[in-house]
């Protein structure tokens, strides 16, 4: 797997973008061959980064958002930037019943790390998602499994 140069896209301020930018996305790490389970974790984080925003903030000039990622060989860097809202992002504490609250604990779990950097044209939230390639040679089954690693098990 290579380290990818930065893709960077600027959206409409929209639900209908989250897709966008993860159709996107996916198809960049297909390209660079990550393994199918990273794949899907990336997504869901970027799909939960973009929705925060989204929820939580204003958009950038014209009524965008920005999103960014870097493939690189152990994890993949995203960060989505929008104008700033009126709370920090932070993880929630979501009781029981409660129907939001448990997106940035998602990205938390499936992150290396991430964080917020804050500043006069608006906030980015960013995290780093741990990625691997697919081995050499080895077919998937149906269910994103490695077919090597069923046969002998």
């Amino acid at each position: 797997m290579e380290v990818a140069e930065a893709s960077v896209l600027l959206l409409p301020f929209a639900a209908a973008s989250v897709g966008v930018a993860r159709r996107r996305l996916v198809s960049d790490l297909i390209a660079a061959d990550v393994y199918d389970s990273a794949v899907c974790d990336v997504a869901l984080v970027i799909s939960e980064l973009f929705s925060n925003a989204l929820r939580h903030a204003a958009p950038l000039p014209g009524a965008k958002i920005r999103v960014a990622w870097r493939i690189g060989s152990a994890c993949v860097h995203l960060a989505v930037s929008d104008g700033g809202g009126p709370t920090v992002p932070e993880l929630g504490e979501p009781t029981q019943g409660a129907t939001g609250g448990r997106g940035l604990r998602i990205v938390e779990k499936l992150s290396v790390r991430w964080g917020t950097n804050a500043g006069e044209d608006g906030t980015t939230v960013w995290a780093e998602v741990p990625v691997r390639p697919r081995a050499a040679g080895a077919e998937m089954t149906g269910a994103g499994v490695p077919a090597v690693a069923r046969e002998g098990g």
